[in-house]
């Protein structure tokens, strides 16, 4: 049996918030310069270093 990854991501992050309490808005900050990083041209860059 498979896990899809997006369902293993959700389980993950919720955990990581409930156990660890981070403040709302570093959450949403790590999220949003996520996706913004992915979406420049150092996305192909990052996804070489996190390889």
């Amino acid at each position: 049996m498979g896990i899809p990854l997006w369902l293993a991501v959700i389980v993950v992050g919720w955990l990581g918030v409930k156990l660890t309490r981070p403040p709302v808005w570093l959450v949403v900050l790590l999220l949003l310069g996520g996706y913004l990083i992915a979406q420049s041209f150092l996305g192909p860059v990052v996804g070489s270093v996190v390889k």
